[in-house]
């Protein structure tokens, strides 16, 4: 039996999580943490925890499980590069699994994406549009950044210079060299990603389209099993999966 305590229970993510773990025989919720309450008066009788928070308090909740020697899943996204490094920094010691986004189908369309942009080559111009619920703060969402993120390793290009989020007035034509990143929000959508390969003639299109949230509580859950078994080092969802 593995005991995990989730951290932003009281969010749309944590509630799911809440909400699917009795469907996991094998895990225990020992602890449902929240803004207000101590992770670190809990945190000694868990195995791992699950972070679906903030991008802001995800440092404080690795520098914990650090400290403590509990295996980490963390679901947050929209980290600036001193988050990055500090989460990172703090996280060299234990199993932890990071990844933009939980879902089996996801993780299947980041490996298509992947071999799609090899196989059509470079010929194909880029793009990635995405759309979540009006509430999400952070865009691109972190599932978008890992597509182009990939599109970028496939064209040996870099994600911040290659990134175009939005095009506006006369930026002139399109460079074989950008990869358009492109965010809608609106109503209560849960999550539609969508890979653009177009050429002179033909376009090939790679969607997903989530309708519940818990697809991504179910492989979250999923994923702090697997991680405590596992070495320390951070792994993602394409591990957990066999994908790799």
């Amino acid at each position: 039996m593995t005991r995990i305590i989730i951290t932003g229970a009281k969010g749309r993510m944590g509630k799911a999580l809440v909400a699917c773990a009795p469907s996991h025989p094998n895990l225990q919720v020992v602890g449902q943490i929240d803004v207000g309450d101590d992770l670190a008066a809990v945190i000694a009788g868990c195995d791992a925890v699950i972070d679906f928070s903030a991008h802001t308090a995800t440092t404080g909740v690795a520098a914990l499980c650090a400290k403590h020697q509990k295996a980490l899943v963390i679901g947050t996204t929209g980290h600036n590069d001193t988050e990055t490094f500090e989460i990172r920094k703090n996280v060299e010691k234990i199993p932890v699994v990071w990844a933009s986004n939980y879902s089996t189908g996801v993780n299947t369309l980041f490996w298509l994406t992947r071999k799609a942009a090899e196989i059509l080559g470079p010929d194909f111009d880029l793009e990635v549009l995405e759309m979540h619920h009006r509430l999400k703060r952070d865009a691109p969402s972190g599932t978008a950044k890992s597509l182009a993120e990939i599109l970028a390793q496939v064209r040996h290009l870099q994600y911040n210079e290659a990134a175009r989020h939005g095009r506006k007035g006369i930026v002139g034509e399109r460079t074989q060299t950008e990869i358009g990143v492109h965010s809608i929000r609106g109503g209560d959508v849960v999550g539609d990603h969508t890979v653009v390969f177009a050429n002179v003639g033909e376009r090939v299109e790679l969607t997903h389209k989530a309708s519940s949230r818990d697809t991504f509580a179910n492989c979250a859950l999923r994923a702090s099993a697997w991680v405590v078994k596992q070495k320390p080092g951070i792994y993602d969802m394409q591990d957990v999966l066999g994908l790799k």
